[in-house]
């Protein structure tokens, strides 16, 4: 297994030539997150938001890595004593609080396989996409602002017999749903790690009938990516105002932190003065915004301790208009995903991501990890490692080896030797 600092130290030499290592095949993020608990568990892991009281009734949280891995076997203890069978999928119907990451880590200590659910979605949702990918439990929350989401999933299991178990952090759980406060509590609990070597389920574009599957060695490959670009530091911070509902959120967020042994700050619910604050503190930060905040920072002082600035975008988009440019101090990070198949970081300058979009050959990645290519009739392909993801059918998850070229569903806008956008094929 690698060494979640040594992925960090390699990551910020990238620019001289050396790339990070290749996480291994079987090594998951709470892996991760227990190797470094064991060497520095003092170090910051996870950060709530101030004001997280007000939308969920939950005192906000600071975790250290020994605390959060202590927590997190702990509830994959309680986890895997369910009636499940290994490898079973378990939704994660939580916003972007520490709950939702320490959660996604126990589903993996217990050996099952996360899948994460969308905020957004309404009752009718739930249950089409929980019926699609064949989930047989889901963990969520009592209380998120006025919804009440553990009351909103009764509701779905009583429609749904497939959902065995519902279980929710306080307070107020409802009748019948399980308290997951009072299992992660249990101190008889045997730290547990569980043997699926990580692994994801997301859905494309929000469609809950289109379910992705990812092997963990792809989902660390493409965080890998992402460090490459921005180069997180051992002990430093990441600060996200991108949901962990995704693939895109879950690579520039906890993946990106558990593999350098950084911090992950989320603020999942966005207010001006609390945001203002949390980048005032006094730690090297790396900053992960969703593209449409890219205006509103342009013209906004950055802190000293600022050292990148990553713009998460969604194909289909535009290139042109990017306001942000790269300074003696932050760099400029363009973060693109292509639906849950990839996940794609470049730094503005000469790696830019409109010209490696309009070049593929630019791309200075190893081709087991990452490479690009234009089709004949213009569209994007891919193949790697970082790409290896299928989509779920009828409860099975069949997967490219990740060595045969997939076309994309969009291709770029081409002009003067630069892409300007993607648009759908």
């Amino acid at each position: 297994m690698p060494r979640p600092d040594a992925a960090a130290e390699d990551s910020s030499r990238a620019g001289g030539g050396a790339q990070p290592e290749v996480p291994l095949r079987r090594t998951g993020l709470c892996a991760l997150l227990a190797a470094t608990a064991i060497r520095h568990p003092a170090r910051i892991a996870l950060v709530d938001a101030a004001d997280k009281a007000a939308w969920s009734g939950r005192a906000p949280m600071t975790w250290t890595y020994g605390a959060a891995a202590e927590f997190v076997a702990r509830l994959g203890h309680g986890l895997r004593a369910w009636r499940l069978p290994p490898g079973s999928r378990i939704g994660l119907a939580l916003p972007g609080s520490t709950e939702a990451l320490v959660a996604h880590l126990a589903v993996e200590a217990a050996g099952h396989v996360p899948c994460l659910l969308p905020q957004a979605w309404d009752a009718e949702q739930l249950l089409a996409g929980i019926q699609a990918a064949g989930i047989s439990a889901v963990l969520t929350q009592a209380r998120l602002g006025p919804n009440r989401p553990a009351e909103r999933l009764c509701g779905v299991a009583a429609r749904y017999f497939g959902l065995r178990y519902l279980a929710a952090f306080g307070p107020d759980v409802p009748d019948g749903v399980i308290n997951l406060d009072e299992m992660a509590l249990d101190r008889r609990s045997a730290p547990v790690i569980g043997d699926t070597g990580g692994g994801l389920v997301s859905f494309a574009g929000g469609d809950p009938a289109r379910p992705v599957h990812r092997p963990g060695d792809a989902l660390l490959a493409a965080a890998a990516i992402h460090l490459i670009a921005a180069r997180v530091g051992p002990g430093e911070r990441v600060l996200s105002l991108v949901s962990p509902g995704d693939l895109r959120g879950l690579v520039t967020g906890l993946g990106a932190a558990l593999i350098s042994g950084a911090s992950l700050e989320t603020l999942p619910v966005f207010d001006g003065p609390a945001f203002a604050a949390a980048l005032r503190r006094p730690v090297p930060t790396h900053l992960v915004v969703p593209g449409f905040l890219e205006p509103a920072l342009a013209g906004r002082p950055l802190p000293e301790t600022l050292r990148t600035l990553s713009v998460a975008h969604r194909a289909p988009c535009r290139l042109t208009g990017r306001s942000l440019r790269p300074g003696p101090g932050a760099a400029i990070i363009d973060v693109l995903a292509l639906d849950e198949d990839l996940v794609l970081s470049c730094a503005r300058g000469a790696q830019d991501l409109a010209l490696t979009l309009a070049e593929p050959g630019r791309l200075a990645l190893p081709a087991g990890l990452l490479a690009l290519r234009h089709e004949p009739d213009g569209r994007l392909a891919y193949r790697g490692q970082a790409c290896k993801a299928g989509p779920l059918q009828r409860g099975a998850a069949p997967l490219p080896e990740g060595g045969e070229w997939r076309p994309a569903a969009y291709r770029p806008s081409l002009f003067a030797g630069t892409a300007t956008g993607l648009t759908e094929a």
